[in-house]
């Protein structure tokens, strides 16, 4: 109890933070955070929603994790290129017959993890009604060069999940069954009100349990943009198998470590946010992990109101899972940032 009590007062910067935003731009969260490898908080706020079908919210609650899941696909497409089943420079058009004599015949799966791939960003759900996802997004038309500019996409990581799924000849929910993590896509329907919710839209209803993106819904959850359910325990895995190599610790091996350090290395440059193999790079102050991580700091966001940062210079990663867009599509960068800057403070880290 006493050590219990030591960790509440050891964060109570963060703990104000999110008991602030509670009830307000979330109805649930749960935040974790880490150092030198070692769990130093981790806290569930809230509940599934607010209405008379709300249920507490728990440290190992599973989330949406909407673009997180393109970190665990960029993963899976790694250990494809450990194994020698793809390159990371070589043009996918060998495994894509739809894109050879095309635009696309450049498209290399470094650009696509990269995002400057040339790939259209995404499309609006009602244009995609009674195609087939993944032939749209492998047929319609760049919207820049291969390898001109970053232009962040859906539609390229659709594409890195076809691509995956095309080489094992397994579907990517198999593939991440393999990874070594509880995360999954296609939550078992017993499981749905254990989830906390999202939006409320006019085609589905309330989104609780099935994925909130709506390429990915079409897709029957199996994306490689979207999809993915996990807790925040899952992210920070995956977090730490990047971390680890920078840091001088060993990780689970799922991706060697000049691998890991190549992911997080700038492979474009944006005056936004520049761009590694997946994840994003901290560019600025602006961006969502706020001003005290470092220019080393590389992790991802989701549309739904989900983030992980990891700081090498620090050896600290942060995941706040939250279902923020619950209240609506409202920016959330400034209650992220709020997050790791208490997160610093609390750890007395500056």
């Amino acid at each position: 109890m006493a050590q219990l009590l030591a960790l509440s007062r050891a964060f109570e910067r963060v703990d104000s933070v999110l008991r602030d935003a509670c009830g307000t731009q979330f109805t649930g969260a749960v935040a974790r955070i880490e150092h030198q490898g070692l769990l130093r908080f981790e806290r569930a706020y809230g509940v599934t929603r607010s209405d008379d079908l709300a249920r507490p919210v728990y440290g190992d609650s599973s989330f949406d994790l909407a673009s997180i899941t393109k970190i665990f696909v960029t993963t899976l497409a790694l250990r494809a290129v450990q194994e020698g089943l793809l390159h990371l420079d070589e043009p996918v058009s060998r495994h894509f017959t739809e894109w050879r004599g095309t635009s696309h015949e450049p498209i290399t799966l470094r650009m696509l993890l990269a995002h400057n791939s040339g790939m259209n960003s995404g499309a609006d759900y009602r244009q995609l009604l009674g195609f087939n996802v993944v032939r749209y997004t492998l047929e319609r038309e760049l919207v820049a060069t291969p390898g001109e500019r970053v232009i962040y996409s859906d539609l390229g990581f659709i594409a890195i999940g076809e691509l995956l799924a095309r080489i094992y000849g397994r579907s990517l929910a198999a593939l991440l069954r393999g990874l070594g993590t509880q995360a999954r896509y296609l939550p078992e329907y017993a499981q749905w009100n254990a989830i906390p919710a999202t939006e409320e839209d006019a085609w589905r209803g309330r989104v609780q349990g099935f994925v909130h993106d709506e390429k990915a819904y079409l897709m029957g959850g199996v994306a490689g943009h979207a999809g993915i359910f996990g807790s925040a325990r899952d992210v920070a895995w995956l977090a730490e198998q990047y971390l680890a190599p920078l840091c001088g610790r060993k990780a689970d091996g799922v991706v060697r470590a000049d691998v890991a350090r190549e992911a997080v290395r700038e492979q474009a440059p944006d005056p936004v946010l520049r761009r590694g193999l997946g994840w994003a790079l901290k560019t600025s102050d602006d961006n969502s992990c706020g001003r005290l991580l470092s220019m080393e700091t590389f992790g991802h966001t989701g549309f739904v109101g989900t983030c992980v940062w990891a700081d090498p210079s620090r050896d600290c990663s942060g995941v706040l899972l939250t279902n923020s867009v619950y209240f609506g599509r409202k920016d959330t960068r400034e209650l992220r940032a709020a997050f790791y800057e208490a997160l610093i403070d609390d750890l007395d880290l500056r």
